[in-house]
């Protein structure tokens, strides 16, 4: 019976940062004074561009805004976005590796590294770096003060992958993880919505590098994800992206092709698109300047809002698709949404308020600054770690199943897409063949029917088994998920209190679209994904079937007449042959023809273990 599992928490002195480690920006809030607050030290914005800067001498690496002026000078020596490749391999990101200078490459692991000017590093000891300047900045604005507990944010597309990557990074920073939150879910803890009874939260965050949309709801104090979507591969820095387009036509016919790739360039002139989309969220035109003295290189460009929103309109489109898809996973209508929460920098952008007010049909939150919104939800969190009074259960989701594969290739789903975690689910297993002493186990991740359809996320063998009849042997296989999104799958032998188990932790994570991609894929292939497994499922009862027949098989040539005999020795050979078929019907009917040809076996057994079961027995005792 699948439960939920909730951990008590012992309460603590100490106050619990919160941390937002973002794409484009980091930052620290704490819970002060009855509120959450952003920490930043007198004369420092708080906000930490999530940017390293490697120096040609080997030095010490730079983290934050000098990184953006670095840029300029020395494109080759500075990493952006790093999170973007948390927890993924070389195969996860291949496209999204153009956009990054360094060499990468793979641990023995398979984890991702960046060849930095002769040190390779992987995105987890990148990112903790900007975790160290973030806690820094945090000591600054506390007198000195160091504190080591955190909450940290990640998108609600993480999986167990990025989320562990995540404490990796914090672990190598110094920084003990009190619990990883969703972004979404701290967004609403910002704005104080679990103060709520009951409603439906939609959270809409466009950030510099990725959009994400989730529903949530408060019921009786639990706060629960209902469905997440979104999208890796669209951002501010995607609306930036159309300025530049825009610059480029007039660009190149005076630089030349060559200088129009130079990533210097390029960076000077994406840092002058985005003053430009800054501007424009606050006027109707805005002045589009680049200039390089050194080329003696000056341009200028009057931008209209309405021109610009003109050339972000397909991207505004593409968020709104992924709304509708989450309502649709929901199961919920726009009209049954009761606050909307708005949610990353590139929020403040007048087309995108509206066209998400538009879709929603009520205005949305924007009341708190939407780039320290996370950081501020994460704070309240750590407050309530910490001993807070605020009395409420966060509950977030699976973002797809988790099961294993059974015999025939099949996928037994454990835990469903979207079940709330922490949760633990137990399911009972048993042995194929006579005499089975050990089983393998293949967990799985995804929609499909078929394990060969779905990701494999590692595999453990349960040795130990006594020797007894296929499916007498009882195996009980627990998947837990902790607060975090980890799993943990345990196998347990009842007989003999035989155990094995593995923490997931997969080589290669998963991005949004990926995500998005297994999930139109099984809506795509559902009819076949559903003939497939039915077609895998009778070949496991056809093999059941042929085995129990041919050990009984000299009671047979004994006991039935040539007609019934021919044909069950026919419908075996049949039965043989089945793994070469792929169309259900057929599988169908060889599975049908051998049940009919093994009932005169079956009568026969049967009387057998009739009469053994009265012989010496009075009429009175039976």
């Amino acid at each position: 019976m699948a439960f939920i599992e909730l951990n008590v928490l012992n309460n603590t002195a100490e106050p619990i940062l919160g941390i937002d480690l973002g794409t484009t920006n980091s930052l620290a809030a704490l819970w002060r004074d009855g509120r959450p607050e952003i920490l930043k030290p007198e004369g420092h914005p708080g906000r930490i561009p999530s940017a390293l800067y490697f120096p040609k001498d080997g030095g010490e690496p730079a983290v934050g805004q000098v990184v953006r002026e670095r840029a300029l000078v020395d494109p080759e020596g500075t990493i952006f976005s790093i999170k973007r490749f948390m927890g993924c391999g070389l195969a996860d990101v291949k496209d999204e590796l153009e956009s990054v200078q360094f060499p990468a490459s793979e641990t023995a692991e398979g984890l991702l590294q960046f060849d930095v000017r002769g040190r390779k590093l992987t995105p987890q000891e990148i990112s903790a770096r900007i975790l160290m300047r973030v806690q820094d900045v945090a000591c600054k604005a506390l007198g000195g003060h160091k504190l080591k507990r955190a909450v940290i944010t990640v998108p609600a597309y993480f999986d167990d992958t990025q989320r562990q990557a995540t404490h990796d990074a914090a672990r190598i920073a110094g920084i003990d993880v009190a619990r990883i939150i969703n972004e979404p879910t701290a967004a609403s803890l910002a704005y104080g919505l679990d103060q709520r009874k009951e409603g439906k939260i939609a959270v809409y965050d466009l950030g510099g590098g990725t959009f994400d949309i989730s529903i949530l709801s408060i019921d009786s104090g639990v706060f629960r994800v209902l469905s997440t979507s979104g999208d890796t591969h669209l951002g501010g820095d995607d609306l930036d992206r159309t300025l530049v387009a825009l610059a480029l036509e007039e660009l190149i016919p005076k630089v030349g092709q060559e200088t129009a790739q130079d990533p210097g360039f390029l960076q000077g002139l994406r840092l002058a698109a985005e003053r430009c989309k800054h501007e424009l969220s606050l006027n109707p035109e805005a002045d589009f300047h680049f200039s390089i003295p050194d080329q003696d290189l000056r341009w200028h460009r009057r931008v209209k809002r309405a021109e610009f929103e003109k050339l972000i309109g397909p991207l505004v489109a593409r968020t709104l698709d992924a709304c509708r898809r989450v309502l649709s996973d929901a199961k919920l209508q726009a009209s049954d949404i009761d606050e909307v929460v708005l949610v990353g920098g590139s929020t403040r952008v007048p087309a995108v308020r509206k066209a998400v007010e538009e879709f929603f049909g009520r205005a949305p939150h924007n009341e708190l600054d939407p780039d320290q919104v996370v950081a501020l939800g994460a704070a309240v969190q750590g407050h309530i770690l910490s001993g807070g009074t605020r009395d409420i259960l966060l509950m977030d989701v699976t973002s797809l199943s988790l099961g294993l594969e059974t015999m025939g290739g099949a996928v037994s789903k454990i835990v469903v897409r979207n079940s709330p975690i922490p949760c633990q689910v137990t399911e009972g297993f048993t042995t194929y063949a006579d005499n089975q002493t050990g089983i393998d186990f293949n967990i799985v991740q995804g929609e499909r029917e078929l394990a060969a359809d779905c990701r494999s996320l590692g595999r453990f063998k349960l040795t130990g088994i006594p020797p007894m009849p296929a499916g007498m042997a009882k195996v009980s296989v627990r998947f837990q998920l902790d607060a975090n999104g980890v799993l943990n799958v345990t196998a347990r032998e009842e007989s003999t209190g035989a155990i094995a188990e593995i923490e997931v932790q997969p080589m290669h994570g998963l991005q949004d679209d990926q995500v998005e991609s297994m999930l139109q894929a099984s809506y795509d292939n559902a009819q076949d994904d559903f003939d497939h497994r039915r077609a895998a499922d009778l070949k496991v009862e056809i093999g059941t079937m042929i085995r129990a027949s041919e050990s009984n098989m000299e009671i047979a040539s004994q006991a039935l007449d040539p007609e019934s005999l021919a044909d069950l020795k026919d419908a075996i050979q049949k039965g043989h042959d089945v793994a070469t078929l792929k169309d259900v019907n057929e599988v169908q009917a060889v599975r049908d023809e051998l049940e009919q040809a093994t009932l005169p076996l079956a009568a026969i057994l049967m009387d057998s273990v009739a009469k053994k079961a009265v012989a010496g027995k009075h009429l009175s005792e039976i």
